[in-house]
């Protein structure tokens, strides 16, 4: 398990070499550029050149991205270009809102899903599973700035229980942003708990189960759902990868200090160092996630744990 591990991560090199050439591509064939934000009605000629300079912004793209990479392969994300702050020390300070946002998301997204996709699939052709099942549509068809905004217009204009924005209250910040982005990962994950379950629920080892005398609450609990639980994880991982690196629609509907609305601004800026830097950790980050996700297959299901083990051992066993 440890080299599927190394394996892994080794590949973030070729990952990020690909993400590192994209974005940086896009960004150089995107209009504007950083040093129209600093243009002034009184600066010449000079100035104006002495700032492109500044930015290499004289230099073709190649060498600026050869720069950029020299300097990353170094441990040196840089300096924002419209600040001048650390790109490290900016995106640390904005990760733990991010982290913070999609844990409430998963929490709330999973602590529904599974049991609504249990209740569904046990009721499957009634009108409790019909009803899941609209629920589920609606939450998968529904924008997230879209659903972001009718939760403002109710929850703190009409009714001003909660904050309209912000981390400043607490407890309170949260609930709004974790259950618009919770309600999509809900949605995704009860069809597939359901869908998994269905699988399950007529295999003939449940139908021993019960000639046996266990009771129906174990045959689920035990039985069925820890068969069907690897899809199930597969699908939360996804959506926890999701709620990281695609925040960016509900942290600017709340305004929450995280790393998608700092993306955000620094794309709108042309701030290029700046949005290389939060893409490329929000890529480790994400791939370190899926690392996470398949290594816990291996703590729900044996098979799978038996292929990551020495096959020296594996052989012993066999015998």
């Amino acid at each position: 398990m440890i080299k599927y591990a190394i394996k892994r991560v080794l590949l973030l090199i070729p990952i990020l070499l690909a993400v590192s050439v994209i974005v940086y591509t896009l960004l150089d064939l995107a209009p504007g550029s950083i040093v129209e934000s600093m243009v002034s009605e009184g600066m010449t000629q000079e100035q104006l050149e002495a700032l492109m300079k500044q930015y290499n912004l004289d230099k073709p793209v190649l060498y600026r991205y050869g720069l950029y990479m020299l300097k990353l392969f170094q441990g040196d994300l840089g300096k924002s270009d419209y600040t001048g702050l650390s790109v490290w020390s900016i995106y640390i300070s904005r990760l733990p809102n991010t982290l913070e946002l999609a844990l409430a998301s998963l929490i709330f997204g999973a602590s529904f899903s599974i049991p609504l996709g249990i209740l569904a699939a046990r009721k499957a052709g009634t009108l409790i599973d019909n009803a899941v099942t609209l629920v589920t549509l609606i939450g998968m068809s529904m924008p997230g700035f879209w659903l972001g905004l009718l939760f403002l217009l109710q929850f703190a204009l009409r009714w001003p229980i909660l904050p309209a924005g912000g981390n400043d209250h607490g407890i309170r910040s949260v609930i709004l942003p974790a259950i618009c982005s919770g309600f999509m990962l809900m949605a995704t994950a009860t069809r597939q708990t359901r869908s998994s379950m269905l699988d399950q629920l007529n295999a003939d080892y449940l139908r021993t189960a019960r000639a046996k005398g266990v009771p129906e609450k174990v045959v689920i609990r035990k039985h069925a759902l820890r068969n069907a639980l690897i899809p199930i994880l597969t699908t939360l991982g996804g959506n926890l990868c999701f709620a990281i690196s695609g925040s960016a629609v509900i942290e600017s509907v709340f305004t929450w200090p995280g790393v998608g609305r700092t993306a955000v601004e620094a794309v709108v800026s042309r701030d290029v160092t700046m949005t290389m830097g939060t893409t490329i950790m929000t890529t480790v980050l994400y791939v370190l996630i899926q690392l996470g996700v398949d290594l816990m297959y291996a703590m729900v299901d044996p098979r799978i744990k038996s292929q990551y083990a020495n096959p020296n051992r594996r052989r012993r066993r066999t015998a």
